[in-house]
């Protein structure tokens, strides 16, 4: 046998304990890595920082999405053959400016005012949020006409509900005008009927449970006791508040004496943001008692509570939630109406979102 000869391919080699076997071997040339040199010397740079931006930067930024937008309705419009609607407003460009310790909401030269008082409408320096909102509202309006249907312009009308009772309490010698007093009348009549008091009977064999195993009742006693538990430390210390339909039973009981007086005296000492907000999440959710949290975990005023964290607070689709859990846990076993359900949830959705934007502020300048 010939001994084993190396080649570029391989080596044979013998195995101690077999016959012979072949292993492949690297036979090109060694090359050194070609290192990059290091030109930096010095510490790393800064983390960026986020870039702070005005409230005329945001309106900006969407007036050139709305644009983007109308452009492309324009070309499928085109495509079709149909005519488009030329815009018909008086107004090119909406900005928010600060006039004299106010914010004001100019339509290019002209400053926004009250529909009926005709004054300018001013918002505090800690509302910025709030006027943004605002501006961007009416620069979504297409045409001067759209701005007479309340439908379009929902939070003007809450801003301007809410300068209304400002006033009225003002012309008033008590402090406290006759809209006020309207207020708390009506919004009192949902503390005997809040839909967060109003629990399903206790669940049969065959009723639906969700994964936890929760019935309905089980889910509306649990959403209800994380609100009654805050409201009765945080805003009405040491009050009892009972479920008003509980059970089989058909007719609403009242809360137990006292209550009523207590939760009475907390709306009238409301500011005229906050009375206003609670009105309209109230007629919203059909809830007094979520209307209650929001405010008070929200509100920059006096009734606002600072201690709450902001990561842990009551917002809009957690309220939502809880004054719509038996409509959901109808549609989750029966199935969801379209056009209807999900209108509704949105719908919602925006009322308590316009109530956080117009009790909510930076705190300065509103004590």
């Amino acid at each position: 046998m010939r001994p084993p000869t190396r080649t570029a391919l391989g080596l044979l080699l013998r195995h101690p304990n077999g016959p012979l076997s072949a292993r492949l071997v690297h036979c090109s040339a060694i090359k050194a890595a070609n290192v990059a040199p290091i030109l930096g010397t010095g510490p790393p740079p800064e983390p960026p920082s986020p870039v702070q931006r005005s409230y005329n930067d945001r309106i900006e930024r969407r007036r050139k999405q709305a644009e983007m937008l109308k452009e492309a309705k324009v070309i499928r419009s085109a495509k079709d053959g149909k005519s488009r609607t030329v815009s018909s407003r008086f107004w090119k460009h909406v900005s928010v400016q600060e006039v004299n310790g106010a914010l004001e909401i100019h339509l290019d030269t002209r400053p926004l005012r009250h529909p009926q008082t005709k004054e300018i409408v001013r918002l505090p320096l800690s509302k910025a949020n709030l006027a943004t909102a605002l501006a961007l509202e009416w620069d979504s309006l297409t045409s001067a006409r759209q701005a007479t249907k309340q439908h379009l312009i929902p939070l003007t009308s809450l801003i301007c509900r809410a300068l209304d009772i400002a006033d009225d309490d003002a012309a008033s010698p008590s402090g406290t005008g006759k809209t006020r007093r309207e207020i708390t009348t009506s919004v009192l009549r949902y503390l005997d009927t809040d839909s967060l008091l109003c629990w399903a009977p206790p669940a049969g064999p065959y009723d639906l449970r969700n994964e936890a195993g929760e019935s309905l009742r089980d889910v509306q006693q649990r959403a209800a006791e994380e609100t009654v538990s805050f409201l009765t430390t945080h805003v009405w210390p040491g009050v009892t508040i009972d479920p008003v339909l509980d059970g089989h039973s058909i007719m609403p009981r009242k809360q137990a004496d006292g209550v009523r007086e207590i939760v009475q005296g907390w709306i009238e000492g409301l500011g005229a943001w906050e009375i206003a907000g609670l009105e309209r999440a109230t007629l919203a959710g059909k809830s007094l008692l979520a209307a209650a949290r929001i405010v008070a975990e929200w509100s920059e005023g006096d009734a606002g509570r600072r201690e709450v964290a902001v990561d842990s607070k009551f917002g809009i689709h957690e309220a939502a939630k809880a004054i719509s859990l038996e409509i959901d846990w109808q549609a989750e076993q029966w199935g969801e109406v379209e056009d209807t359900h999900d209108v509704h949830k949105e719908d919602i959705r925006r009322q308590l979102g316009s109530v956080v934007l117009l009790v909510s502020g930076t705190g300065q300048g509103s004590r």
